[in-house]
């Protein structure tokens, strides 16, 4: 990143201060390791990690960000006519000069990330889907607490109720496949 900024991705508990309302409250030293379903270290399992974006929901925000790529998609599920899937692998892509989509794999948060916060100055827009229950582990609170609503790039819209995800033989999400958790867009755009 340039201007002197520091990658979240270095950071060592850094103390913070909010300027949200009249109490500063802050987690940012506040370590927390994964629960074992959280992370990859079982391997990642596609009956997790292929949560299929409704179109009720992505189409608006489509319209709004004028997507142009889907960075971490499958065949099935891809949001945009470009897309990196498992085999092209969009941690290894670049994403500059794109409008990015992404709705990561849920099993492992972090390394996607750390890769927006590498493409953020070479894209038009990054808008990332995330569980909203995640906001104690390590990586929210080394790459998006500190940064978030400060007029420095990054934002956080916490979406309303939950959301049901399309599922391989479910895909339109049309029956029991409510997500167990709230989400949030972290949308990374430059000023």
């Amino acid at each position: 990143m340039s201007g002197g900024r520091v990658h979240p991705c270095q950071l060592r508990q850094r103390p913070t201060t909010s300027t949200r309302g009249t109490d500063s409250v802050s987690l940012v030293r506040f370590n927390i390791q994964n629960h074992p379903q959280q992370v990859a270290k079982r391997g990642a399992k596609d009956s997790v990690d292929e949560r299929i974006t409704p179109p009720a929901i992505f189409e608006p925000l489509r319209e709004r960000f004028g997507f142009t790529i889907d960075v971490a998609a499958s065949q099935s599920n891809a949001k945009c006519g470009t897309y990196f899937d498992r085999e092209t692998d969009g941690l290894a892509q670049s994403w500059a000069a794109h409008a990015v989509w992404c709705n990561p794999p849920y099993s492992d948060i972090a390394p996607w990330v750390a890769k927006a916060w590498d493409e953020f100055e070479a894209t038009r827009t990054i808008v990332m889907l995330l569980p909203a229950n995640r906001t104690e582990q390590r990586w929210w609170q080394r790459m998006v607490e500190p940064y978030r609503d400060n007029g420095k790039g990054l934002t956080t819209e916490f979406l309303p109720g939950r959301i049901n995800f399309g599922v391989p033989g479910n895909e339109e999400g049309k029956w029991h496949s409510s997500a167990p958790f709230g989400c949030v867009l972290v949308i990374w755009r430059r000023s």
